[in-house]
């Protein structure tokens, strides 16, 4: 096991009706907040109107910023930068997935930092004051609302940072906002939170027994309740439990003491930014592909991957193999797609795509040619 530092500051409130509190818990940092969020969803459910009553019951006043997107934007990051500087905002408020959670963060940590927030991305620069920021999840997938990560693309570029200061101070977490997701939206979540776990548990990292047994339970969490949901998308409790598999998968838990990889992603986030193609979907048929490439390098542990998760009996080259088949074909079976041909993706620009994913991996140091193959598999 490796040395590490963990500390996760925000504080979950898990349960029905938890966004009625959100008045309560906000006014703890603020009483002039900005309130971010996507493209109008929150408004047609009612949500909207519960967060702003329970604002307005703790006289938080606000200035909204909506229309964010899957794979949010760099310039609505700036504009909401520029509006809370003019507006003495000093706290933020997200509410969705992901996408409007990593822009509310880099928002944060643009708030003090003179030059471009972009800078961030590209140079590397350490991110040490931020706005705090609190959240309303409504899309488990990302596990943003509790991690210190954001990514955010501009044009064709989409990067990551990473940061302790980025982690919201609280996050809400109630199932049933998540009942009206649409099923593309929630099996695209479900791939993203699998391959959050994928990214740690395929390790170099030697004598890992707790957390290999961690990542274990949370991914046969997930493929039992993906599948309840599926069938019936009001039930509570696999919506629940699918929610919080999101926010563990991707809260730090399951990669402390470990080496994890990342490659999945960062190969994945091309497709992201040049195709503009839905994260949890690229990832479905990218770690597939990925793990195909990789699994010779440690076959015992996709053996373990395939005894562990999937319950497939046997050691050896043919066990490891059926548990990566086994991988594709739950994604399959979720209505996710399998090749980078259904997703309208050709060749074309495969070249260029590995050039800036590249190097990457820490389980399998990957080339540009390596990343290449992946995704030739990958189509």
């Amino acid at each position: 096991m490796e040395n590490f530092t963990y500390q996760c500051q925000t504080k979950i409130i898990f349960g029905k009706k938890t966004e009625d509190k959100v008045g309560e818990e906000t006014e703890k940092f603020s009483n002039k907040i900005l309130l971010h969020y996507g493209t109008g969803s929150i408004k047609k459910t009612g949500l909207y109107d519960r967060i702003v009553k329970s604002l307005n019951n703790h006289n938080i006043k606000f200035i909204e910023l909506s229309g964010v997107v899957p794979n949010p934007r760099l310039d609505l990051v700036n504009k909401g930068i520029k509006i809370c500087r003019e507006n003495n905002i000093n706290f933020i408020l997200a509410i969705g997935g992901g996408s409007v959670i990593d822009s509310a963060k880099t928002i944060a940590a643009g708030y003090y930092y003179q030059g471009d927030v972009w800078d961030f991305f590209t140079k590397r620069i350490s991110i040490t004051k931020t706005l705090p920021i609190g959240v309303v999840l409504t899309i488990p997938a990302a596990g943003s609302e509790s991690s210190p990560n954001a990514v955010i693309t501009k044009n064709e570029q989409k990067l990551a940072i990473t940061s302790d200061q980025l982690r919201p101070q609280f996050a809400i977490l109630n199932p049933e906002l998540t009942f009206s997701l649409p099923l593309n939206q929630t099996v695209a979540g479900i791939a993203d939170m699998f391959a959050h776990i994928v990214e740690r548990y395929f390790t170099n990292t030697k004598n890992t027994d707790l957390t290999d047994k961690l990542c274990e339970a949370t991914f046969r969490s997930i493929i039992k309740n993906a599948r309840l949901v599926i069938k019936n998308p009001d039930n509570y409790d696999c919506r629940g439990e699918i929610m919080l598999a999101g926010n563990i998968a991707h809260n730090g838990i399951l990669g402390v003491g470990r080496n994890e990889d990342w490659a999945s992603h960062r190969i994945e986030h091309q497709l992201s930014a040049i195709y503009d193609v839905t994260h949890g979907e690229g990832l479905a048929v990218i770690v597939p592909a990925w793990m195909k490439y990789v699994y010779k390098h440690d076959i015992n542990r996709f053996v373990q991957y395939a005894n562990k998760v999937w319950g497939i009996k046997g050691n050896g080259e043919k066990t490891a193999l059926k548990g990566i088949a086994a991988t594709k074909e739950f994604f399959k079976e979720l209505g996710l797609p399998k090749t980078l041909k259904e997703l309208n993706i050709d060749d074309t620009k495969f070249n260029i795509m590995a050039k800036k994913s590249s190097p990457t991996g820490n389980f399998v140091k990957l080339n540009e040619k390596d990343v290449l193959e992946i995704y030739r598999m990958a189509l």
